[in-house]
């Protein structure tokens, strides 16, 4: 059993003002308790599983549930696992799936049997990276977890339903963490300045340092919190030996920050010209269809933090706007990938937009359905509003009994024409209000072009309205 790293509350390592100075700034700054998590507030809201869990909640009627957390790195796996076990003063048992086996899951399993039944002590495993243990792994921890002899914390980054074995998913509450928004980051990076476990008040760290440190993070307080250790490390190199550390500590400025990440700070305001010009330009290009200059700037708004399910809406926008029915695909391609961005998060979304991206390039752009809802709405607006023809009125309310009314569940009444009736199923007749049938008799809102899929619409469209308007 010595390979484990168990630990109970006595033996857990010292998170206090005493920390580790050695260990890294992530590690020391690991929240002690519920109030110091940063983000994460809907699966901790008051009553969850999860915070019941953590608090060792439990009645006469339920106990602790086991519980697997999934989401990106950075977001509070482990952190939350170790609360769970010293909050409620359990022993805690952490396994690694890239490196235990059937072998050790089982002695785990023996040992928590072995200290429910001799000292009433309930024990907490946590074993991360799951989606990595074969099924015959995972297969081992279902006596445990089903008898409660251990509560299971298993984290994981991937899809539990791919991943985990369904008895085990039955078991456990599922629970999504999601990644840090940038204030909540900037949040992490202030609390490691100050706090004695950190950074002690010995840095004074510039706004732009501070907004780049939050920019690359991407969500991420574990990388937040290494990439500020290495820039502290570098600008305490930097000064010069024997000068005089300013009253406000150490400077630690953007310059310090690049050159600990080797990333260069992207000129970039998101409330600012820099978030409209590079979001108008990334638009254009892909109307353009410059697939270089739309990734190119793709690139630029990721790097710089903006959310990636900004982009993604606008992606969407763009398959509609620009590309429509030249290639209808390609909303299906925009609208997949604002959801699995919205599910993943960075860094990996940046491959699920770059192909939304190519897709809206290279497709053949038509933007008739745009102008052509356009048109509708200046009509409307100019007043071209006159009644719906009788035979299309609706007959499903109580003053409609007396009106001359279309079909409604099948029923045929006079001067309506039941499309699937016809040969073809297109019903001469008149559809529009009367002002703008014999208007659109000469015009007509959607004007197909001869661009891709479109192109196939051309002759459909000419003959339906000849058809539709009498001339055919």
């Amino acid at each position: 059993m010595d390979s484990f790293d168990l630990f109970d509350s006595s033996e857990a390592p010292d998170q206090g003002s005493g920390a580790d100075l050695q260990a890294p700034l992530a590690v020391r700054m690991r929240p002690r308790g519920l109030e110091e998590i940063r983000g994460q507030r809907d699966v901790l809201r008051t009553g969850s599983p999860l915070r019941r869990l953590v608090e060792g909640s439990a009645s006469a009627t339920t106990g602790p549930m086991s519980a697997i957390l999934w989401g990106p790195p950075g977001t509070g796996k482990t952190t939350l696992a170790h609360l769970v076990a010293t909050t409620a003063d359990r022993d805690f048992v952490q396994l690694s799936a890239v490196t235990a086996g059937v072998k050790d899951v089982r002695a785990a399993m023996e040992r928590a049997a072995r200290n429910r039944s001799l000292y009433g002590r309930q024990t907490v495993l946590f074993l991360d990276e799951i989606h990595r243990f074969s099924k015959a792994q995972q297969d081992a921890l279902l006596p445990g977890v089903e008898n409660r002899e251990v509560v299971l914390v298993a984290a994981t980054t991937e899809n539990p339903s791919f991943s985990v074995i369904a008895p085990l998913l039955s078991r456990s509450v599922l629970v999504t963490l999601e990644s840090l928004t940038r204030e909540e980051i900037g949040e992490v990076i202030d609390a490691a300045l100050a706090d004695e476990r950190g950074l002690a008040g010995g840095y004074d760290l510039a706004g732009d340092a501070r907004e780049h440190l939050v920019a690359i993070a991407g969500g991420d307080a574990r990388r937040a919190l290494t990439s500020l250790e290495a820039a502290a490390g570098v600008a305490e190199e930097d000064l010069a030996f024997g000068a005089e550390v300013p009253e406000a500590g150490i400077p630690l400025t953007l310059a310090h920050v690049e050159q600990a990440v080797a990333r260069a700070a992207v000129r970039y305001d998101r409330t600012g010209d820099q978030h409209y010009d590079v979001a108008s330009a990334f638009i254009k290009s892909m109307r353009g269809s410059d697939v270089d200059a739309a990734l190119h700037y793709l690139a630029r708004q990721l790097e710089a933090g903006e959310d990636a399910r900004f982009i993604a809406r606008r992606v969407v926008i763009s398959a509609s706007e620009d590309v429509g029915l030249g290639d209808p695909t390609a909303l299906q391609t925009a609208v997949a990938a604002m959801h699995a961005v919205a599910q993943i998060g960075m860094p990996e979304a940046r491959i699920v937009l770059a192909q939304a991206v190519v897709h809206n390039a290279l497709a053949p752009k038509s933007n008739a359905a745009y102008t052509g809802i356009n048109e509708a709405i200046a009509d409307v607006r100019a007043g071209k509003v006159q009644a719906v023809p009788p035979h299309l009125r609706g007959s499903g309310y109580t003053q409609a009994s007396d009106r001359a009314k279309g079909a409604v569940g099948g029923a045929r009444v006079e001067g309506y024409v039941y499309a699937h009736d016809e040969p073809d199923a297109v019903a001469q007749q008149q559809y529009l209000p009367d002002d703008l049938h014999a208007e659109l008799a000469e015009r007509s809102y959607y004007r197909p072009t001869d661009r891709g899929f479109e192109a196939r619409l051309q002759d459909r469209w000419s003959w339906l309205r000849g058809r539709l308007r009498g001339r055919g």
